[in-house]
């Protein structure tokens, strides 16, 4: 049996995840990158690209036991996998909203679920969770994302506790700012999930351009976050948490210590806005 460990990364088809897959690839391991658009997955030495899509039970279950059956043996699970659905909370249609949580929630927890018993089997393993500052912070429109990835934080910090006896860890990476198609998804679905007659327009106009691409902060590379997931993945003492740089981090300590204030400087941006 190869002594290379083995690495499954989702949502590898693009950004951050794809650079993730590359990263681990060079560094000797064995990856396995799970997406949709499985077209988009790079091959090649070390490298393997299946079908994942995270909201489909047998899905996950094939993606995983592939893996298995091939490497018998899973030594970390990235979940990375998830988008934004934004919208009014008025406005954005359940069935929008369940499939929110079903992909950045709900697939992470069953792919995990699957993977943990061979991970107690190993007495090692570790687990990363690709949340974000939106875990911690809000934002106009965003409400359905932020809880999405705040159950995941919650749920990592309860993992971790768990599995920790057996060899194990589960820990949070919060990405801020990313040079990614992120806002240009999250600005389609703000559009998708407007009534016709919807009442919160002057918002959308103030969202369109928090999340431009192009806008201030949106700084970190799919390599810097590839490096950052490499971290995370490899400490030796891991972290609960993991953040690009220290603005990243001094916003979500904002937000959590001074709620106050965080609450305020949102009102003040949206009505310098107007």
């Amino acid at each position: 049996m190869s002594n290379q460990k083995v690495v499954a990364i989702t949502g590898a088809s693009n950004g951050m995840g794809k650079a993730a897959l590359e990263l681990f690839a060079q560094q000797g391991w064995i990856v396995y990158g799970g997406a949709r658009h499985v077209d988009n997955i790079p091959t090649g030495t070390n490298t393997h690209a299946l079908y994942l899509d995270v909201t489909d039970d047998q899905s996950i279950v094939a993606f995983g036991q592939t893996i298995l059956d091939e490497q018998h043996r899973i030594d970390v699970l990235i979940n990375n996998a998830g988008y934004g659905e934004n919208g009014p909370v008025e406005d954005t249609p359940m069935t929008h909203i369940r499939r929110q949580f079903d992909t950045n929630f709900f697939g992470a927890v069953a792919l995990t679920q699957f993977f943990l018993p061979t991970m107690r089997a190993q007495h090692a393993g570790r687990v990363v969770n690709i949340s974000s500052v939106g875990g911690d912070i809000y934002s106009p429109l965003g409400a359905y994302y932020h809880a999405s990835k705040a159950a995941l934080q919650q749920w990592s910090d309860t993992l971790d506790l768990e599995v920790e006896p057996f060899g194990i860890r589960s820990v949070v990476v919060q990405p801020g700012g990313t040079q990614s198609s992120w806002g240009s998804v999250a600005r389609a679905n703000i559009q998708k999930n407007l009534k016709p007659d919807t009442a919160y327009q002057s918002l959308v106009t103030f969202m369109t351009g928090v999340l431009d691409d192009d806008a201030p902060g949106m700084g970190a590379s799919a390599q810097d976050l590839a490096q950052l997931f490499y971290r995370a993945a490899t400490d030796v003492k891991p972290k609960q948490r993991y953040f690009n740089n220290f603005r990243d981090h001094l916003t979500v300590i904002t937000a959590r210590a001074l709620p106050g204030i965080f609450r305020w400087s949102i009102k003040r941006s949206i009505d310098r806005a107007k």
